[in-house]
C-alpha cells in the first residue's frame, strides 16, 4: 500500500465508515443501557427510545458501508464472499470475522424490535439484552483489525466507551438483586400464638339477640 491517500479512497472511505459505526453503536448500546439501568430521566424516555431506534439504524447503515466500500479496494481485493462468511478474508482473517460476526448480531437482534409482537414481549427482551455482546464484539474487532487502532484518539474512544458499557453493565445487573432483605416478622406476644408467627385476632363477641317484641313488630312493620 502507498503512501499517497489517492490511491486508496475505498480504503479510507471504510476505515471511516467503520469509526463512525463502532461511534453510533456504541451510542445506541449505552442509551438503552442507560434506560434500563433508570439513569434516563422518566420524562425523557419515550424521545429517547425514539433516538435509540434511529442511532440504531443509522449504526447498522454504516456497518454496511463500512463492508461494502471494501469492495472497492484494490489492494485488498476482497470478494463479497469474503465479507459474509466469516473468517474466510485474507487480511487478519480472526480479527475480520469476530466484525463480521458483530454485524450479523447487531443486525439481527436490533431488527427483532420490529417483530416483537410476533416473537412475544418476552422473548424479544431476552434477544435485546444480548445486544451489548455483539457490540463487544465490534469493540475486539476494531482493536484486532482497524488500522487506526494504534492512534491515540481512537484509543481515547475505545477506552471510554468499552469503560461505560462495563459501568452500566454491571449496574443493570445489580438493579436486578434485592439492596434491602424484607423485614422479620415480630415474635409473638405472651399468651399469644407459636414463635415468629403474629398472634391471632380476638374473635367477634356473638351479636345480642333481639326482644321478642322488637322481631315480632318489624316483622309486622310497625317498628319506628
Amino acid at each position: 500500500m502507498t503512501t499517497d491517500p489517492l490511491d486508496y479512497p475505498f480504503w479510507l472511505a471504510s476505515r471511516s465508515a467503520g469509526v463512525v459505526a463502532y461511534l453510533l453503536l456504541s451510542a445506541s448500546v449505552l442509551l438503552s443501557l442507560a434506560m434500563a439501568t433508570g439513569l434516563a430521566p422518566v420524562r425523557a424516555r419515550a424521545n429517547l427510545r425514539v433516538l435509540h431506534e434511529r442511532i440504531g439504524l443509522l449504526a447498522l447503515a454504516a456497518i454496511a458501508a463500512h463492508g461494502l466500500l471494501l469492495l472497492g479496494d484494490g489492494w485488498l481485493n476482497a470478494s463479497l464472499l469474503d465479507l459474509l462468511v466469516p473468517f474466510t478474508l485474507d487480511y487478519r482473517p480472526l480479527w475480520t470475522g469476530l466484525g463480521v460476526l458483530a454485524a450479523y448480531g447487531a443486525a439481527g437482534l436490533a431488527l427483532t424490535h420490529y417483530v416483537r409482537r410476533r416473537v412475544g414481549a418476552k422473548r424479544w427482551r431476552n434477544a435485546h439484552r444480548l445486544i451489548p455482546v455483539a457490540w463487544g464484539l465490534a469493540a475486539i474487532h476494531v482493536i484486532g483489525a482497524g488500522t487506526d487502532a494504534v492512534s491515540w484518539w481512537l484509543r481515547i474512544i475505545l477506552a471510554a466507551t468499552i469503560a461505560a458499557g462495563v459501568v452500566l453493565i454491571v449496574q443493570r445487573g445489580l438493579a436486578g438483586i434485592p439492596m434491602t432483605q424484607p423485614a422479620e416478622r415480630e415474635p409473638a406476644r405472651a399468651g399469644g400464638g407459636s414463635a415468629g408467627t403474629e398472634p391471632a385476632p380476638p374473635e367477634p363477641a356473638p351479636a345480642r339477640p333481639e326482644p321478642p317484641e322488637r322481631k315480632y313488630a318489624g316483622e309486622l312493620g310497625l317498628f319506628r
